[in-house]
């Protein structure tokens, strides 16, 4: 099965060796067909640590690291 890979933004870098991305889809409400935008925030990991806040980033699923970590950054866009 092929691993899933998101694009989001960076909102936090507190952490070491983490960051917090925010993955915002678009989605299509069943009954009104209108769109309406959500959001989830995934951590993941930064081995590099060379990315700050509000780079735009490529994630990828991968196995767990930590309790909320299941996602490593591939590639800053």
């Amino acid at each position: 099965m092929p691993k899933r890979e998101l694009t989001g933004k960076i909102v936090s870098d507190k952490m070491q060796k983490t960051v917090v991305v925010k993955v915002e889809t678009i989605k299509v409400h069943p009954k009104y067909l209108k769109r309406y935008k959500s959001h989830k925030n995934y951590k993941a990991h930064n081995e590099k640590l060379e990315l700050k806040v509000g780079d735009e980033v490529v994630i990828r699923e991968c196995t767990p690291i930590s309790k909320d970590k299941k996602w490593e950054v591939i590639s800053k866009i």
